[in-house]
């Protein structure tokens, strides 16, 4: 992605720390942005072999004293963009509600909040661009989250799959053992 969407993406996100969310729009969730962009590692999930590590976008504490977490997406908004990041926000509040280290924090809403470019007028020398934001709340289904993650589980410790001439994560592995491990005539001592 170009550095200009990070650039873009932490600027809106940063403006927003110690302010209620409906800063950035009437139409998002109430609750004061806590913290951007945090690093999360969980205990492992119950009955796998697997922990969660990552780095949410916003943290936000409702007034009930709960967390909303979001993901920001510079996007076209579509119900498949929510579906494709249902996994990772439900990742989110599992590794929220079960760290490793730290106080767990209840996360009852989770959702992205998802901004593209809609116009563009230049005043005062200046290109001012208009992101307007969607909210596009993610439901909870936390049962999907612990049935996907015993499937990896059962995926990680089973036996590798059989290699395809194909596959270009079969070609990057064999690129990395190259790489890692020269063929001793490669070598000019």
């Amino acid at each position: 992605m170009p550095a200009v969407f990070g650039a873009i993406n932490s600027k809106l996100q940063g403006g927003l720390i110690g302010k209620n969310l409906t800063t950035l729009s009437a139409k998002l969730p109430e609750g004061i942005v806590e913290s951007q962009e945090g690093w999360l590692e969980s205990k492992p999930v119950p009955g796998t072999n697997l922990y969660l590590k990552g780095k949410y976008d916003l943290l936000v504490k409702q007034t009930d004293g709960t967390y909303l977490v979001i993901d920001f997406k510079i996007s076209q908004p579509s119900e498949e963009k929510a579906a494709k990041y249902r996994t990772q926000l439900q990742t989110y509040k599992f590794a929220l509600e079960n760290p490793v280290t730290g106080k767990p924090r209840l996360v009852t809403k989770m959702g992205l909040v998802i901004v593209y470019p809609e116009a563009v007028k230049y005043e005062n020398d200046l290109a001012v661009v208009n992101f307007p934001p969607v909210w596009m709340e993610i439901p909870q289904e936390m049962e999907s989250f612990y049935q996907f993650m015993h499937e990896l589980d059962d995926l990680l410790a089973g036996p590798m799959p059989p290699e395809n001439p194909d596959c270009p994560w079969c070609a990057y592995r064999h690129l990395g053992e190259k790489l890692s491990h020269p063929a001793t005539e490669d070598i000019p001592f």
